[in-house]
């Protein structure tokens, strides 16, 4: 199976006042050589999908970004654990950082929300992966502390994620957020669908928090993988799909 042109990833990349010197993007599943319900282009490993299709989608992302480095893959658990340093096995982490062009920095979803960091210098950079138990566990917070820079100085954008209006969540989840922090109450509206239940803004929750630590400057938060052919969804697709791969490395 060769890499043919034809096969790149068709690519979203930030709109955010970032440094040249930061590189960025998210892949889509429009153009690829995956197939099936994992058309087009899959990067996960852990979905079920064929294997050489996978590598294939792997070896195109890694030319993205440059052949001389690496990706940084993770093991996602939906915790707070950072990763700030090169690994070739796939750490337990859900965010990483980078602090030289030595590596790429990756994280996966198809519904949960990732959110690309970065300074005003650029300087450093970082990704996570914020569903609503990392995002209630702390990890934005855990990559905020990890650049190592204070908040003000920081850049945020929120990539594609499932956005409320598809975001059924129980009383659980509402409480796991509004039992610590009140004002995230605005963050759920009533579910017209089941009663006690509530429609999460997950782009919202990630702004309360972001705001909370201090960044003024965030952008993004406009997209629904749920509700756009050009995502991979979770949610919509009953769990059997692919994933996005949300990159971010310093040049």
């Amino acid at each position: 199976m060769s890499d043919a042109p034809d096969l790149r990833p068709t690519l979203i990349l930030p709109d955010w006042p970032a440094p040249t010197t930061v590189g960025a993007f998210v892949t889509t599943r429009e153009t690829g050589p995956s197939q099936d319900e994992f058309a087009c282009f899959n990067p996960g490993e852990h979905v079920g999908d064929n294997s050489d299709h996978v590598a294939l989608c792997r070896r195109l992302l890694q030319k993205e970004v440059g052949g001389e480095r690496p990706l940084l893959w993770l093991n996602q658990v939906h915790g707070a654990r950072v990763q700030q340093s090169f690994q070739e096995t796939p750490p337990k982490a859900d965010a990483a950082v980078a602090f030289d062009d030595q590596y790429a920095c990756v994280v996966m979803t198809a519904d949960c929300l990732p959110v690309f960091f970065t300074d005003r210098r650029g300087t450093r950079v970082a990704v996570a992966h914020a569903g609503w138990r990392g995002l209630a566990g702390g990890v934005l917070e855990a990559t905020v502390a990890a650049l190592g820079i204070p908040p003000e100085e920081q850049l945020a954008w929120l990539g594609p994620a499932i956005s409320n209006a598809q975001f059924e969540v129980g009383p659980e989840v509402q409480q796991a957020f509004v039992g610590v922090h009140p004002e995230a109450a605005d963050a759920f509206d009533p579910s017209p669908y089941r009663l006690g239940h509530h429609m999460a803004d997950l782009y919202r929750l990630a702004r309360l928090r972001l705001e909370r630590l201090g960044l003024s400057h965030i952008s993004g938060g406009h997209f629904c993988t749920a509700c756009e052919p050009r995502f991979y969804s979770h949610r919509r697709d009953e769990g059997k799909t692919g994933r996005m791969a949300s990159v971010i490395w310093l040049r």
